[in-house]
């Protein structure tokens, strides 16, 4: 008569565990083992687990391991567990048994097995990508990305597919700080998260409903008279006034000193912040200006290179000494503004130089295209008096 075969079972996952038949004239001849920790002793030879239990059928030791690495499992539950395999009214019990223990253990390993690369990984690889490539960027642009990541200190060592919108927007909503940093930090969050979508690390962009919840202060604002510039100007070798008669002359935002580009060559600022027309907007040097910008490009490799807030305590303790009405950094575009409409600026050259949309003009929106000379000559009507 034949040798009738031991019934074969299927291969168990790395890390499940193992089950061992033990001889069949044995009561309970599987033995059940947990993932073994340590695979050799110190003298080198192969080191098993101790047993978890014992058992008389193999898928009862399955239950066994898959309720362990759910971390449901206690001693003894091996009797009930094959009690219900062996009572007929009780085998769906017990395969659902093993499908809920399954799914909590698929969860586990999820989570244990999480090999996305933490936030800051990813930022380190997004640098490296942006800054050492063939395109050139300025000190004050690798500087604001610096900055925002250090903002973002809370999320340094989480892993990139486990940050959801609700912390990055606590984030920008615990900030103290003014909405143009506010918006440096959401860029540059959403330029690493967008990095990483394309690179495959995660498979969802959580900066896509990120939002500032503060007010906009671009609207309010109150220019610097023709008596505080004529001030500014007789003081221009001070570093503070640099920077804000770069801002009076040229409307951009004290956020955009950190990103813009400088093209000393062409005598030209190009890009800023908001929006898509604002971020690529080109803004002639004004001459005025040009020995500024290039004493501090030379000096600094960029035009803006101390904190904002640092840079507002000592603009607002300078005006009290020079007796200059308090201003806002944000009061120099304010003031570019009124310069281009006292000197009559062309109006749509106004709103190009300072990013603005045309609105509902079609003709100019669609259809306006100026060169940078055209604007230049545009710019260089406003006087230094």
């Amino acid at each position: 008569m034949a040798k009738k075969r031991r019934k074969k079972y299927p291969k168990l996952p790395n890390g499940y565990g193992s089950i061992t038949y033990l001889g069949g004239n044995r009561r309970n001849p599987y033995a059940v083992y947990p993932p073994a920790t340590e695979y050799y002793t110190s003298t080198g030879q192969m080191k098993h687990p101790k047993a978890l239990c014992y058992v008389r059928d193999w898928n009862v030791g399955f239950a066994v391991l898959t309720a362990y690495k759910a971390g449901n499992y206690s001693q003894g539950m091996e009797k009930d567990l094959n009690e219900m395999l062996l009572s007929d009214g009780s085998v769906n019990d017990f395969a659902q048994r093993i499908l809920s223990d399954y799914t909590l253990a698929t969860r586990a390993d999820k989570k244990t097995e999480n090999t996305c690369p933490t936030f800051k990984e990813v930022y380190e690889r997004f640098i490296d990508w942006k800054f050492n490539g063939k395109k050139q960027y300025s000190k004050n642009t690798r500087y604001a990305a610096n900055s925002a990541f250090k903002h973002c200190a809370v999320l340094h060592d989480k892993k990139m597919n486990e940050i959801a919108v609700s912390e990055l927007q606590k984030i920008i909503d615990e900030s103290e700080f003014k909405y143009a940093t506010l918006e440096v930090i959401v860029l540059h969050l959403k330029q690493v998260f967008k990095f990483a979508l394309a690179e495959g690390i995660v498979e969802n962009n959580p900066t896509k409903l990120l939002k500032i919840n503060i007010e906009d202060d671009d609207e309010h604002g109150v220019p610097f008279s023709d008596d505080e510039l004529k001030i500014l100007w007789d003081h221009q070798n001070n570093e503070i006034i640099e920077v804000l008669l770069i801002m009076c002359y040229s409307g951009h935002r004290i956020g955009e000193l950190y990103v813009i580009e400088t093209d000393l060559k062409s005598k030209c600022f190009v890009g800023g912040l908001k929006t898509k027309i604002s971020k690529e907007r080109v803004v002639p040097i004004h001459s005025s200006i040009l020995p500024i910008v290039t004493r501090r490009i030379k000096k600094y490799g960029c035009l803006m290179n101390i904190r904002r807030e640092t840079f507002r305590k000592k603009a607002y303790k300078l005006f009290e000494e020079l007796g200059i009405s308090k201003h806002t950094p944000h009061d120099c575009r304010h003031t570019f503004s009124a310069l281009c409409e006292k000197y009559n600026v062309s109006d749509n050259d106004r709103k190009r130089m300072l990013g603005h949309s045309f609105g509902n003009d079609i003709t100019n929106s669609i259809y306006g295209h100026r060169e940078l000379e055209e604007l230049r000559s545009e710019i260089e009507k406003i006087r230094i008096e």
